[in-house]
């Protein structure tokens, strides 16, 4: 088995390769605000995500697809009114995909851009990227650890339900925020 590891420019970095998300480990979720003032979060547990990291670090992919029935809000309510017609409408739409298409890298940081899909909707995201660390779990496997952040506006998805508050506030706001905390597992 070759190194999980290598040094780039002075910076420890995962080895050129396939690294597969463990979706036991991986937290894919989103942050947005109830009255424009509490902050809700979600996440989707149904993640299928492949980084095919290369030698270049500019030259890395990842795809990812996310089933969305699987939206866990802590609030069952909430969840199968995100899952209807007014927000992913899962019946019609039951995955999302995201794909790279440019990796701009400095150390262990690096701004990935790629094409998010939601109800058949697609739209450049810009994600800034973090590169945590490596471990090597109990039973061998090579294990690179990534946090992720972006935002985006939720229309441009034609996620558009709302409601006007008496105040003429928004019960839900437009802005979301895209966090990701994964682990992914590297093929031999």
């Amino acid at each position: 088995m070759t190194d999980a590891t290598r040094v780039v420019a002075g910076t420890e970095l995962p080895a050129a390769g396939t690294w597969k998300v463990d979706p036991g480990h991986a937290e894919v979720g989103f942050v947005g605000r109830h009255f424009l003032l509490t902050k809700v979060r979600g996440r989707f547990t149904g993640v299928d995500a492949t980084l095919e990291i290369g030698e270049e670090i500019e030259d890395t992919t990842v795809r990812a697809v996310i089933d969305m029935a699987t939206v866990d809000s802590g609030d069952q309510t909430r969840d199968e009114h995100l899952r209807s017609g007014d927000f992913f409408d899962v019946e019609h739409h039951p995955r999302a995909t995201f794909e790279s298409v440019s990796v701009t890298a400095s150390g262990s940081e690096a701004t990935m851009v790629g094409n998010l899909t939601i109800k058949d909707v697609s739209h450049p995201v810009a994600l800034a990227v973090e590169y945590l660390g490596h471990a090597r779990d109990p039973w061998g496997n090579d294990r690179a650890v990534f946090s992720a952040r972006g935002k985006i506006n939720r229309e441009d998805w034609g996620l558009v339900w709302n409601m006007v508050l008496e105040s003429g506030g928004l019960l839900v706001s437009k802005e979301i925020e895209l966090v990701l905390e994964v682990e992914a597992i590297r093929s031999v």
